[in-house]
């Protein structure tokens, strides 16, 4: 099993920031060259729905970011790594999965296998060569599915607030008398720390479909780095579920970074920061391993 590195912000970019890597892109990189954001795009699948993507091209390896249940590819850490890879020159992808965003498709019946092969035809279909996989809250989780599903893609993985196998898991957590109601009614619904998005509504086709992509049971099947970024205050999901999947994912490349003032969606910019620091280390370790 991988060895799990705690460590601090600090400390563990230190390095980094004394090669004048990317403290030199801080401010005027993160805030900057807003007027050349990559237009979007629609991605034609025979009897699916178009996906919509942005895309910059560049030099490999490139970072395909994923992000969060019902959100989408224009959020704040999506476009500011958008940023980062256009002032290195290295390709970058982001997209919307079916039923967010400006994909086609109605949220409300999706599936997480329905937006593992969303991802799965990115890396097969719209991306060159191995990828590094930012995968943000949900999006951590299907990182970890389309890394096993296509280990070849997977050149490094950086998880935010990984949220893996955590839908199951709080409803299994609920007790019998609550799941027999919720499954009387045919749906679950999970109050949101964030009342701007009011209720999540899981029907029990939903939760039952997601068991089969569960990951946490047993060892996880990915030999390439891992940095998995988690806020010790994450009311949504839980920090201890980043330290579940570092102990059970084989790679001996593993670190787990945890922001003391972390909330779940590390959209601050210090936590925007810590996010483009570690994709830039490990596009440093990744290009002179070569």
């Amino acid at each position: 099993m991988a060895a799990v590195a705690l460590r601090s912000c600090r400390r563990g970019l230190s390095h980094i920031l004394s090669n004048g890597g990317p403290a030199a892109l801080s401010s005027q990189r993160l805030e900057g060259a807003r007027r050349h954001k990559s237009t979007v795009q629609y991605a034609s699948r025979p009897d699916l729905p178009k996906l919509a993507y942005r895309r910059v091209k560049g030099k490999s390896p490139g970072v395909l970011f994923l992000p969060g249940y019902a959100s989408n590819m224009n959020g704040q850490k999506a476009e500011a790594l958008e940023e980062f890879c256009r002032s290195l020159g290295h390709s970058y992808l982001r997209f919307d999965y079916t039923g967010h965003g400006a994909s086609e498709g109605v949220l409300s019946e999706g599936t997480i296998g329905t937006w593992k092969k969303d991802v799965l035809y990115v890396l097969d279909e719209l991306v060159e060569g191995p990828q590094i996989m930012v995968g943000s809250s949900l999006g951590g989780w299907l990182m970890l599915l389309a890394a096993i599903a296509r280990p070849e893609k997977a050149a490094a993985l950086v998880g935010i607030s990984t949220a893996a196998d955590h839908i199951v898991t709080v409803y299994n957590s609920l007790s019998l008398e609550a799941r027999k109601e919720f499954e009387e009614k045919g749906a679950w619904t999970l109050p949101t720390k964030h009342p701007e998005e009011g209720l999540y509504d899981f029907n029990m086709d939903f939760l039952k479909e997601a068991e089969n992509h569960c990951v946490l049971q047993s060892p996880i099947p990915i030999t390439c780095p891992v940095r998995l970024i988690h806020g010790l205050k994450d009311e949504d999901v839980p920090w201890h579920i980043s330290m579940q999947v570092a102990e059970r994912i084989l790679s001996a490349d593993v670190d787990v970074i945890l922001r003391r003032q972390g909330q779940h969606r590390m959209s601050e910019r210090d936590d925007i920061k810590l996010m483009v620091y570690t994709i830039d280390d490990l596009i440093d370790k990744l290009t002179t391993m070569v």
